[in-house]
């Protein structure tokens, strides 16, 4: 058997499916102190469930699909996520977010798409968590979630407008373009109304959370709305007729063609269910002390399932939510049975008070869903990063301006890539290459010997972005017999980068100078040697780990090379 056939562990199914039940089955250490905090978990859970009624019933309106998918989602989906997922405080449902991603999708492919593309982007979703990729937030750069959240929030507030104005939404994808078309054809003599409705509802939100944060602001002002509509008797929008119980799963229709059509699409949802659930995973342990953190691989299984079991009940793709999760942590949870338990509130709801959730007018979602956008949009943060260095502030603008031009998940590809070029091009202006004194004490005759011998450092990151300044300045070099190149300041070497120093060891050694290495790591030196770089030295005497060696080794050269000639230098008498 091969070393590497003996280091590499072997794939078996059993092993596989261990894995697997490990971050999918629920554990009895998640409910360690469920016997002492029961009464804390079950308020927190009542507290996030009053909070999750007209979140959910807005984002599943404002998503096109509906305001009972909404409450579905909330339910199942938070059920789900809340027992199988890896965080004890992350609270699961319709986003801000998720309803960004699914009006374009709902404009191209219709509301009834909506639930196969939750299953598909469960699967996709879980997959993420079964191979390891609970790191994936650890790429993506702080000004750019920032500058995905800001643009959210502008999109979110457009998307109220039809709502907000009771007009039928115009055709289109874009949240601006839709905006702007409806403000075009509104009717606004009739439009009034539910525009009052809508900026008192957010008038009274704002007032109730400067009185006290505690209290279930949007609640208690959709309460209000529709309690004033009912008696005024006002000729506007409701949510309509809700079902008195939960439906039972059913697979959706679909196709295998019309299902490869979607996939993009699933796709996207799915990195929007795994981002945004992780992102708030992690606030939310920064929110608490003591209490285990997020795993992060098993969250993503949990939200997976999430999606995929919403789908089932007839509900919309979810993600963790990181205000209903504050909500949460604030309101005393400590463990994952307070997100449990504010689904069986909505159950209840659902169960019980239909006929008056029912009443409530669209206009006070709308004004509940402005103010949510509101509070996504921090201009202190903002400030903060465009403050920061230009190459922050350039690239939180580009995501800002692609989530609203475009959509979220084009809006991350583009702000990590961006941020991306312009770390390695600060990475390329900080790697350089300098040449050093020998900085050895040395006899005369050595000292003569020391003119012929170049030692060069290289500093930073030598890697694709750096390898042409490598190049350039390297082949300027002339008049000596032996460069020695030390390598012990490389941070970083990639494929590239070993590459160009097999062609700097090749260019130098076709003038006729020798190159002496000094100074790689382990995975770099192997990296060397699979690219070439040892085999170009010529002799595997020409790699060391300690600069005397090197450097008497390239006197010996020298002293060699020049033969006779050296005899006659050494007799010459000097002067001085």
């Amino acid at each position: 058997m091969s070393t590497f056939s003996a280091l590499t562990p072997r794939f078996t199914w059993r092993g596989a499916l261990r894995s697997a039940a490990h971050l999918a089955l629920p554990r009895r250490s998640d409910y360690t102190e469920l016997p002492s905090s029961w009464r804390k978990d079950l308020v927190a859970g009542v507290t996030v469930g009053i909070v999750a009624l007209p979140l959910a019933l807005g984002f599943g309106v404002a998503s096109g699909v509906g305001a009972t998918a909404g409450l579905i989602t909330a339910i199942v989906a938070g059920f789900v996520a809340a027992v199988f997922g890896g965080s004890h405080f992350q609270v699961s449902g319709p986003t801000g977010a998720m309803t960004v991603v699914l009006v374009p999708v709902v404009a191209r492919y219709g509301a009834e798409s909506v639930y196969a593309l939750a299953i598909l982007a469960g699967v996709l979703v879980i997959l993420m968590g079964l191979t390891g990729m609970g790191r994936l937030l650890s790429v993506i750069p702080w000004p750019v979630i920032e500058g995905f959240t800001l643009g959210i929030g502008v999109i979110i507030f457009l998307q109220q407008v039809p709502l907000a104005l009771d007009t039928a939404k115009p055709d289109g994808e874009n949240a601006a373009v839709v905006a702007l078309d409806t403000l075009r054809v509104t009717y606004w003599d009739r439009a009034l109304t539910p525009l009052v409705v809508t900026v008192g509802v957010i008038a009274l939100m704002l007032v109730l959370t400067r009185i006290r944060r505690s209290l279930p602001a949007s609640l208690i002002a959709v309460a209000a709305a529709t309690v004033v509509v009912e008696l005024v008797d006002l000729d506007i929008a409701r949510i309509g007729a809700l079902p008195a119980a939960l439906p039972s799963p059913s697979v959706p229709a679909f196709d295998a063609s019309a299902l490869a059509t979607m996939f993009p699409s699933a796709m996207a949802i799915a990195v929007l269910a795994a981002l945004e659930s992780l992102i708030s995973a992690r606030i939310a342990d920064g929110m608490v002390e003591g209490v285990g953190h997020t795993h992060a691989n098993r969250e993503l299984v949990g939200q997976g399932l999430a999606n995929a079991a919403s789908g089932l009940f007839g509900g919309m793709p979810a993600t963790g939510a990181l205000a209903r999760t504050a909500v949460n942590v604030r309101a005393g949870a400590r463990t994952r049975a307070a997100a449990a338990s504010h689904a069986l509130v909505l159950v209840l709801v659902v169960l019980v008070a239909t006929p008056v959730v029912a009443l409530i007018p669209m206009s006070a979602l709308a004004g509940v869903l402005i103010v949510t956008a509101l509070r996504m949009i921090d201009l202190g943060t903002a400030r903060s990063i465009l403050r920061a260095t230009r190459s922050d502030a350039a690239v939180y603008l580009v995501t800002v301006g692609v989530t609203i031009v475009f959509d979220l998940i084009v809006a991350v590809q583009v702000g990590v890539a961006v941020a991306a070029f312009l770390s390695l091009r600060a990475m390329s202006r900080v790697s350089g290459l300098r040449r050093a004194p020998l900085e050895l004490d040395a006899a005369e005759e050595d000292a003569l010997l020391d003119e012929h011998i170049a030692v060069y450092r290289f500093h930073g990151a030598l890697f694709f972005g750096a390898t042409k300044q490598f190049l350039d300045e390297i082949a300027t070099v002339r008049d000596v017999h032996v460069i020695v190149l030390v390598l012990t300041e490389v941070r970083v070497m990639d494929t590239s980068g070993a590459n160009a120093l097999q062609e700097i060891v090749r260019d130098l050694q076709r003038r006729g100078i020798t190159v002496l290495l000094k100074g790689l790591d382990a995975d770099q030196l192997r990296m060397a040697s699979s690219v070439g770089v040892l085999q170009s030295l010529g002799t595997k005497d020409h790699y060391f780990h300690d600069l005397r060696a090197a450097v008497a080794h390239a006197r010996n050269h020298v002293r060699h090379e020049l033969g006779g000639l050296w005899s006659l230098e050494c007799a010459r008498p000097r002067v001085g």
